[in-house]
Parts: structure tokens; C-alpha cells; sequence
């Protein structure tokens, strides 16, 4: 096996924001606490240590135990869980929706990105202990984001009406799933141990919530992964004073929209827009924004209200009725965990850099924010074509339409660059300005129009000969495109449509220890991993 790193800035598909924080440019700098570089964690644990009291962390790594329910737990996760009470404990979080079947291959990026990191800090720091978590987001209620996964090419799809909570979601249906699955993946070992993952998590469990614990808890067994629902009326109980703050002062919503604006100023967009209150009202079958108007508060599209002084008797109540948007959870995650540092992808870091100042005002540590790793497999007859082809594994990353061109150059066995004709003939033109201006100074607009001319031309020519050349090596054009298709489907990166049972067929539990040897979460540079 081979692997190769790539800059992300040169893959073309993340954005300036994303690079420049890779860069560490000093203009982003203001939007996070401490870049994730070993020697950094040291001072980031020593600001955390004293957030979290005894009694919490003893809350918390019962919570989670009590979540497990009757799953069977590994040594190294029941000793994670148990090394939550020691307040020389650290966790690295990553957090994901609840994807059917994990979903896009990145969903095994984001947790290999953490449980790596945490093994790093583990060796760095010996003296202290780090837990990898992974945040189940049990409490989106976007189903049509998470009711589907690809396989070869087209979806295999949840079908059924969904309210509410996605976490909370019965597991009913989804048989017919399974057996669409089976068909697709045909006969053979491999395929069987998928059929047979996919039956124990969504059978054996009645929610979508226990159903993605008990898959993940499967795939990750050995490496001490850590899951928690934050959907729990005990752990919720910890966030009562900010969310109350939420409903009383928006206080979010003000400093929010003041990092927003900084962050606009210097040309970056705004990657989720803050609201005045930034809560939804959860029960069953129900999430809905809640919203404030003259002194009552009313939950969307319902007909429930209350007044302020209701309202925070029933967050006091029943805390586990107030679910926190996208900007207000990353709070909420760092009330409850002795966290340090964040892990996700491009959009979630962006909307992180939009909290900075609202952390600072709650007193709460604003966590290191780190990339998650992004990778491109390669299988083994696909190298083997590529290099037939001689193609550099950068070039894939190109456009279509520049991989196309860039070939058709390097097969032909005609010079198709007419930029040394284009020099010489404005070498030319550059004589007859010098000429017109010492006899008629008039006579420049008429040069300056026949060498836009004369060069779009050339421009004209050179483009009919490239066409030309494309028809003639249009079969071997073909098998590039088709190459380039099947590993950045849709002209998108891999990670983000394929389902990891497709490489699983092939390389079962290889893959993810191919995975979880070459993730490195400390080397910003896109991987790319030929099989």
C-alpha cells in the first residue's frame, strides 16, 4: 500500500477560512483559543482541570454507563468510562448525525481522527489520561439528512414519515432495509458480516439512537471509544444556567452576531445564523424552535406558550425539553465534558470560530479546534489504471474539464501551447505601439484592436486543435473520466458519498486498521491511501 499527502489548499475543495486556519494566519487567530499542536495541550488542560467537580465527573461516567444499557462494553471502553472520575481525565470529542449505517464514509474518518489524537496525548502526556468521545447528535430532527446511505451508486433509503427527535425514532421498517442491502451486496463472507452488522443494530434495537450506539460500539470495539446521547434529563440538568440565561438575556444571540460580523468583515461567510433564542422545545415527536414575543414565549408551528416565569419552571422541571441548536450544543458539550478539543469537519469549524467571544462571556474553556482527517481510497485496480494512464494523483483532484485538457496535452504528439506564438506576436504589437506613437498618436487604438484580434486568433486556434486532439484520444479521455468518476463521485470528494461496506467487501477489518494506522489527526494534509 501506498499513501501520499496533499495540502488541502491544493485539493480545491475546502475553503479559504479552513486553509487560512491551517496556516495559522494571524487574522483568524482571534476566533480560537489555542491551535492543536502537541505542546499546546498542556496549557489547555491546565485551564479545564477545574471546570468539572468530582460530583459532575462521577455524574457523567454514570450517565453514560446507564446509556450503555445492555450493550456489551470492551476492557478498554469500560476502562475509559472509569477514567472518567479522575480529575486528570481529558476527553477529544468528535460528534456526528445518526446516519443510517453510518452514512458517508467520513462518519469512520471522524472517529479514527479522535481516537488517534487521544492515543497521541496518552503517550505526550503520560501522566494524565485521554478518552475519545463520540457525541451522538440524537436530538437533529433533519431525518431526510440521515434516512439513507449509497451503495454502488444509488441509495438505499429509509422510507417513513419522522418527527421530532431523530434519536427517538422507532427502528421499525428498516427489515425492509436489510433485505435491499443483502440483495445489493450479494453473496460471499464479507458480505454476510455487514448483513449481520447492520441486523444485530437496527433488529436488537427499538430507537435509531441505540441502534447507531450499538454499530458504532461494534465497529470501534478495541480502541476505547467512548459514546454518549447528550439527550439525557440528567446531564441536561448541568446546562439549566446557561439555557436559562438563553431565554432571559439572548445572551447568544448578541455576542454571536458580534463575532459574525467580524468574521464577514474579513470576507469569510457566515455558517449558521444565530437567533435570539437558540433552543428548541423537545417531546415526543416534536422539536420546534421556541420563540419569544412580547414577554411570552411560544414554541413554532404549536400551540404550546408560556410566560417567562412558566417557561423557567418548566426548564427547571424538565430540563430534558430544552435541546440546544447547532450554535448553542457545542456549549452544552463543553459544560458536561472534560473536554479539550473539538474535532470535525470544514462546516462545523466554521460555525466553532463563531463562538469564541460567547464562551469567554459564559466562563466556559473554549476548546482546541481541529480538521478531521479527509482521505481518498484508492483500490488496487484503480492504481493500476492510473498509472497506465500516467496520471499523477494530484491531477484527479482537478475539474473535470482541466483534467481533460491537462491530459490531452501530455498524450498528444502535437506542441498545443500557443503562448510562445502569443509572446512573439505581442513582442510584434509592442514594435507597432512604439511606431504609431512616434508618427500618429491616433494610430494606437487601431493597433490595440487588430492584436486583441490577431490573439483571440490564436486563442481560437489553439482551442480547435485541442478539441481536435480530444476527439482523437477520445477512448482513452473516456477511461479517465470514468477513473476520475469513480473516485470523486458526483465531482465530490469521496468521503462524502460512498458508504464504507463498499471497501468492506474487499478488505473487511482491514480497512479500519489501514485506516486507524494512517490517520495521523496532527498532519494537516489531505491523505490519500492506494489499496
Amino acid at each position: 500500500m501506498r499513501t501520499h499527502s496533499l495540502p488541502y489548499k491544493k485539493t480545491g475543495y475546502f475553503t479559504k477560512l479552513i486553509c487560512d486556519y491551517l496556516d495559522e494566519n494571524p487574522t483568524i487567530s482571534p476566533f480560537y483559543n489555542r491551535f492543536p499542536k502537541l505542546e499546546n495541550f498542556r496549557a489547555q488542560f491546565e485551564e479545564k482541570r477545574s471546570q468539572l467537580s468530582l460530583d459532575q465527573r462521577r455524574a457523567l461516567a454514570k450517565r453514560i454507563m446507564f446509556q450503555y444499557g445492555y450493550n456489551n462494553l470492551s476492557q478498554s471502553t469500560l476502562s475509559n468510562i472509569d477514567l472518567l472520575y479522575e480529575p486528570d481525565t481529558f476527553t477529544v470529542t468528535t460528534g456526528h448525525q445518526l446516519n443510517l449505517f453510518t452514512g458517508p464514509l467520513y462518519f469512520l474518518y471522524k472517529i479514527f481522527s479522535t481516537i488517534n489524537l487521544a492515543e497521541q496525548l496518552n503517550k505526550e502526556y503520560p501522566k494524565h489520561y485521554f478518552v475519545p468521545i463520540y457525541w451522538m447528535a440524537t436530538e437533529d430532527h433533519d431525518f431526510d439528512e440521515i434516512n439513507y446511505f449509497n451503495l454502488f451508486g444509488s441509495k438505499v433509503e429509509w422510507n417513513r414519515d419522522a418527527s421530532g427527535a431523530v434519536g427517538e425514532l422507532s427502528t421499525e421498517g428498516l427489515n425492509e432495509v436489510k433485505a435491499i442491502l443483502k440483495k445489493k451486496l450479494g453473496p460471499g463472507k464479507n458480505a454476510e458480516k455487514l448483513v449481520a452488522y447492520f441486523a444485530q443494530a437496527y433488529k436488537e434495537n427499538s430507537n435509531l439512537a441505540d441502534a447507531t450506539r450499538h454499530l458504532a460500539n461494534l465497529m470501534f470495539w478495541e480502541y476505547g471509544l467512548v459514546i454518549i446521547d447528550g439527550n439525557d434529563p440528567e446531564l441536561k440538568k448541568e446546562f439549566i444556567p446557561y439555557a436559562e440565561k438563553e431565554l432571559t438575556e439572548n445572551l447568544s444571540f448578541k455576542l454571536i452576531s458580534e463575532t459574525t460580523k467580524k468574521l464577514t468583515a474579513l470576507g469569510f461567510p457566515e455558517q449558521v445564523h444565530p437567533r435570539e433564542i437558540n433552543l428548541f422545545y423537545i417531546k415526543e415527536n416534536l422539536r420546534e424552535r421556541i420563540i419569544e414575543k412580547e414577554g411570552r414565549f411560544y414554541v413554532n408551528e404549536t400551540d404550546i406558550s408560556f410566560s417567562k416565569e412558566e417557561i423557567l419552571t418548566e426548564l427547571h422541571d424538565n430540563p430534558e425539553r430544552f435541546s440546544p441548536n447547532a450554535l448553542l450544543r457545542p456549549l452544552y458539550q463543553e459544560v458536561i465534558l472534560p473536554n479539550l478539543c473539538y474535532i470535525g469537519g470544514g462546516g462545523e469549524l466554521a460555525y466553532w470560530f463563531q463562538l469564541k467571544d460567547y464562551f469567554q462571556k459564559v466562563e466556559v474553556p473554549f476548546p482546541m479546534l481541529l480538521l478531521r482527517n479527509s482521505a481518498l481510497l484508492i483500490p488496487k485496480h484503480i492504481s493500476e489504471k492510473l498509472k497506465k494512464l500516467n496520471t499523477e494523483i494530484e491531477e484527479l483532484f482537478l475539474k473535470q474539464h482541466e483534467l481533460i485538457t491537462r491530459h490531452t496535452h501530455k498524450v498528444s504528439a502535437i506542441d498545443l501551447d500557443f503562448s510562445k506564438q502569443k509572446e512573439f506576436l505581442q513582442q510584434q504589437f509592442k514594435d507597432l505601439y512604439t511606431l504609431a506613437e512616434k508618427t500618429d498618436v491616433s494610430f494606437l487604438g487601431a493597433v490595440g484592436a487588430q492584436e486583441k484580434k490577431q490573439l483571440n486568433g490564436l486563442d481560437n486556434l489553439e482551442k480547435r486543435l485541442i478539441k481536435a486532439q480530444k476527439r482523437k484520444f477520445s477512448e482513452e479521455l473516456d477511461r479517465l473520466k470514468n477513473l476520475q468518476n469513480q473516485l470523486f463521485p458526483k465531482q465530490g470528494l469521496q468521503e462524502r458519498h460512498l458508504n464504507f461496506s463498499e471497501f468492506y467487501l474487499e478488505y473487511e477489518e482491514e480497512l479500519l486498521a489501514l485506516l486507524k494506522e494512517n490517520l495521523d489527526p496532527l498532519d494537516f494534509n489531505f491523505t490519500v491511501l492506494e489499496l
